[in-house]
């Protein structure tokens, strides 16, 4: 039994005293030009206002979509609302969110993206300055709108020069949520920004480079800095366009809230964290860490809670995860994969169980895994389950299992958990992965991890069985990965074809470079490393060479390559 305090697993979460706040539209215009240190974007600084979730912030020029935005699209050239709702996926309404960007650029910066009777774009210096100035004005009170701006100035909106970008939603949690559609386009010649000295107070003409450069300074939002980060990649103002018109499909982005060692943290769409936020803060309350802190729990779910071990480095990323399973309540748990023998890291395992470890559970032998069962059987007379290794190399020999576990194994931890054995060789030949049934969360040790594809090391690493153990994964029903290192995985089958692809593009570049370097004679393994691993940093090629060795002599046993490890090969083909 754990000798300190233990944390409550999560419960079902309390009904709100209020309903979330709706979602409210939003339209955003990144307005970019070419400038003499390179491809320039145009930012706005926000005035400082009591109750505004983005006062004094630096962003692009945009807003709320207002009424007055709808109901005149006849006035908007190239874009009718069929195909702008088309494009934004909504089912009517969608040219709403262009009108809106262009009155929201012209309220807030003076540009105004339209264009007269010849159809060339409004010279707005030939315009009564005074005007121009009070239609702003009368923009920003809702006391106009643009078909009025229209009509005085006999114009039509430039609607078809904006390039639908990027689509927010403010994250969970804030009190005003924005659900924001950004757009892209080039400045137009011969207008001059002007800032409205009422919503902003400031313009820059910058390079995304210099505006990131100054990120606390102007204080950029998470939507902002992710943005400018996408713009640097880009050095003309048309080649951004030409990007965001080319797009097929344009993804939601909504980040979620975290905790860090900075205090509340955006966590995004592809970071780390994001997946497993969605499953244990479904309501965005930020109290969640996005950091994987060794020997702190965290529930993931009433049956499961995760200890990290202290020992993250190049090969076992962040530290490795130690998982104990049981029944909610239940004073019988087991550990799945208790990690290295470090005393700090046994003694937060037996401080953090949730009840007595009656069982010591082992995905495989490798010494980051299994050295500390001995430890934890020590303290507890726990019983151990798994297998031995077919090879010594790299093994934690000591561990020898009390139950030795097979393929279809079932393990009954308590009412309503029973954790399924499945045998995935391959990256050891003794690798099991463990199914919680009940959650479709398979802890995959190192079968499949995050952020990197695993080492396959001969001789007990095997490339073709690894292989055939990942295709064995796709028969599963599975919404979840629980691997040895990271945090929990969504869309599991969707990471498993990414990582056969990825296997499967290595091994062919593995043979390409044989066809290429040793047609007429064989060639040595740096060579081959060189060529096959040139997108790979230089001090990671000692452990890229191991799997490389495991692709050749996957090609070797399929007849398309000879050769022996450590010496010379050369292609069959």
């Amino acid at each position: 039994m754990a000798d300190t305090a233990v944390p409550h697993p999560p419960l079902p979460s309390a009904p709100a005293d209020k309903p979330p706040p709706a979602p409210r539209a939003a339209a955003s215009l990144i307005v970019l030009r070419d400038g003499p240190r390179g491809m320039e974007v145009l930012m706005l600084r926000r005035a400082e206002r009591p109750g505004d979730q983005n006062s004094g912030a630096t962003v692009f020029p945009g807003g709320l979509l207002d009424d007055s935005d709808r109901g005149h699209y006849e006035r908007c050239n190239g874009l009718d609302d069929a195909a702008a709702s088309a494009r934004l996926g909504i089912p009517s309404d969608g040219l709403h969110y262009w009108v809106a960007a262009v009155r929201e650029c012209f309220e807030e910066a003076g540009l105004l993206f339209a264009t007269g009777a010849s159809g060339a774009m409004v010279d707005l210096h030939a315009l009564p300055a005074d005007e121009v100035v009070a239609l702003r004005r009368a923009l920003h009170a809702n006391q106009t709108g643009m078909a009025e701006v229209c009509e005085r100035f006999g114009v039509r909106l430039a609607t078809d020069r904006l390039a639908y970008y990027s689509h927010w939603i403010t994250p969970k949690g804030l009190p005003k949520i924005f659900d924001t559609r950004f757009f892209v386009t080039e400045a137009p010649a011969g207008q001059t920004a002007q800032e409205d000295a009422t919503e902003t107070v400031e313009l820059l003409w910058q390079t995304p480079a210099e505006v990131l450069a100054r990120a606390r300074e102007l204080k950029l939002m998470n939507v902002t800095a992710v943005t400018l980060k996408h713009l640097a990649t880009f050095t003309r103002a048309a080649d951004a366009v030409a990007w965001a018109r080319a797009q097929t499909t344009v993804p939601l982005n909504r980040p979620r809230i975290g905790q860090s060692a900075q205090g509340r943290t955006p966590v995004n769409l592809g970071d780390w964290a994001y997946a497993e936020l969605g499953r244990i803060d479904p309501e965005g309350r930020g109290h969640c860490s996005v950091e994987l802190n060794p020997g702190v729990p965290v529930w993931l779910s009433p049956r499961v809670l995760r200890v990290t071990a202290d020992n993250g480095s190049m090969m076992t990323g962040p530290g490795t995860n130690a998982y104990f399973i049981g029944a909610p309540g239940s004073d019988d748990w087991a550990l799945l994969d208790p990690g290295p023998d470090h005393a700090d890291h046994v003694k937060a395992l037996l401080a953090h169980a949730p009840g007595r470890i009656t069982r010591v559970l082992v995905t495989h032998t490798h010494k980051d895994h299994s050295p500390a069962a001995a430890a934890i059987v020590a303290a507890t007379g726990a019983a151990t389950y798994g297998r031995v290794a077919e090879h010594p190399e790299w093994q934690d020999t000591g561990f020898q299992p009390d139950h030795v576990l097979g393929d279809g194994d079932v393990l009954k931890l308590g009412e309503g958990v029973r954790l399924r054995v499945v045998h995935t060789p391959g990256h050891a030949s003794n690798h099991l992965c463990y199914l919680l049934e009940e959650e479709k969360l398979l802890f995959t040790g190192d079968h499949l991890m995050q952020g990197s594809t695993v080492v396959i090391n001969p001789p007990d690493g095997d490339m073709a069985v690894y292989l055939r153990s990942l295709e064995k994964l796709l028969a599963e029903d599975l919404d979840w990965l629980a691997p040895g290192h990271g945090f929990l995985i969504d869309e599991p089958h969707a990471v498993v074809h990414k990582t056969i692809a990825h296997r499967l593009g290595r091994e062919a570049k593995v043979l390409a470079a044989l066809q290429s370097l040793a047609a007429d004679a064989p060639v040595d393994e740096e060579a081959l490393l060189a060529r096959v691993y040139a997108d790979t940093p230089k001090h990671l090629h000692a452990v890229a060479l191991r799997s490389l060795r495991a692709h050749l002599l996957k090609l070797r046993d399929d007849g398309r390559a000879r050769g022996e490890t450590g010496g010379a090969w050369q292609s069959r083909a």
